[in-house]
């Protein structure tokens, strides 16, 4: 089979080349990329990484690429709910960008030479993009004078709960970078995307004419 579409060449470079953590979802590199939904090859706990060497499904590593998973089913579902209120683009970015940090994360660098040329990783200035989509929103919002807690509209929540799991996996990542090796794009890319996030629950507020829930200090 011959690759030409870009969003094939990543998938295959993700779930083939990687052995992606979960290994339900698995592909075996066969001659022609034939696809196998089972392998049992992770029965015993195990998964492997960047075309060899299997390590515990709660490693380090798995558990940061697993959690930016996770978010990425997060930010899949709020698109999911058919949200008009700024661009879809910027959320069918934002996961085809954390797809990539899972590539990254899964293919360590020092185990991936020979190999490198054929995985994704991210390009450095990456977070520029989204700092870009928090300054135009932000000229749309009142300046932050108190906490907020995560609420007002549904939306909103939704994307609360998206900016909790984006701190849960950058928490991920910074224990990864304690011991092993990891891009700084990534870090500095997860942390922006978090504030990104924050930015797009209170503009869906505004949108919705909803006001943000305000913390109330206890007297």
């Amino acid at each position: 089979m011959v690759v030409t579409n870009l969003t094939t060449k990543l998938i295959l470079s993700y779930f083939v080349l990687l052995n992606y953590t979960h290994d339900h979802f698995k592909f075996l590199i066969v001659r022609d990329f034939t696809v196998k939904i089972y392998t049992k090859t992770g029965d015993d706990g195990t998964t492997s990484l960047a075309r060899g060497g299997r390590v515990l499904k709660n490693s380090a590593r798995v558990t940061a690429y697993g959690s930016v998973d996770e978010l990425n089913s997060h930010i899949g579902w709020v698109r999911a709910q058919g949200f008009t209120y700024w661009p879809e683009e910027i959320l069918r970015q934002i996961q085809n960008d954390l797809f990539i940090i899972g590539s990254d994360l899964a293919s360590p660098p020092e185990e991936t030479k020979q190999v490198d040329k054929n995985i994704v990783r991210m390009e450095p200035g990456e977070e520029e993009v989204l700092e870009e989509f928090i300054d135009v929103m932000e000229q749309e919002l009142d300046p932050l004078t108190q906490f907020i807690l995560p609420g007002g509209s549904l939306h909103a929540a939704a994307l609360h709960v998206a900016r909790s799991v984006c701190r849960r996996a950058e928490r991920d990542i910074l224990t990864l970078a304690e011991s092993e090796t990891v891009s700084p794009t990534i870090i500095k890319y997860i942390n922006r995307l978090s504030d990104l996030l924050f930015v797009m629950a209170r503009h869906t507020n505004k949108q919705m004419g909803v006001a943000d829930v305000p913390w109330e200090k206890p007297e």
